[in-house]
């Protein structure tokens, strides 16, 4: 059985999740077109390119970026924001850091700009520790500013490519074994 068969017999029709829902409810005329629960490849692809993307914004508009450029490319909603999740407080600086050096590469600094670091949260003063992040983020400049939409496409084409490869080698496979069944007649 495939994963697109195994998938849409689970899933519930998004009309009737939407209708079930109070929250979501009055979204249903944006939320509810086909375009964005297509398993399509290329509608697949494209949106684990989005998430990938998306997963590198900062804090809590990962997933609203990923959303609306679902809504706007209308490619399928659940895998991009499913693709956001990569990031996280332990892939957080790893990601930036790499960002950072990417930035510096694309800006042609090579001398010692250190990376400051990364502030630490205590349990207690959220909105402090948000600040301090995001005044360790703007002490950075430049180098990141580059960085984090560079590293985003880099990581969002790959996805796209994996994606297309992938799916191109099960839809292979399955011809060669429709022909072999057939062969065998």
């Amino acid at each position: 059985m495939s994963v697109k068969r195994w998938l849409l017999r689970r899933m519930p029709h998004p009309a009737e999740w939407l209708a079930n829902s109070a929250l979501l409810r009055p979204l249903a005329p944006y939320l509810g077109h086909p375009a964005l629960w297509s398993l399509q490849r290329r509608k697949v692809a494209l949106a684990v390119a989005v998430g990938l993307f998306s997963g590198l914004m900062p804090g809590p508009t990962q997933m609203l970026t990923a959303a609306l450029l679902a809504l706007l490319f209308r490619i399928n909603l659940p895998v991009a924001l499913a693709c956001t999740l990569y990031t996280n407080p332990l892939t957080y600086l790893p990601l930036y850091y790499l960002a950072f050096e990417l930035g510096k590469l694309l800006l042609g600094i090579n001398g010692e700009l250190v990376m400051p670091p990364f502030p630490v949260f205590d349990g207690e003063h959220l909105w402090q520790w948000q600040h301090a992040v995001l005044a360790w983020t703007m002490h950075m400049g430049w180098p990141l500013v580059v960085g984090v939409p560079a590293l985003g496409l880099a990581l969002g084409l790959g996805g796209y490519v994996i994606v297309m490869l992938l799916w191109q080698c099960a839809v292979l496979r399955q011809w060669r074994k429709r022909k072999e069944v057939r062969g065998s007649d």
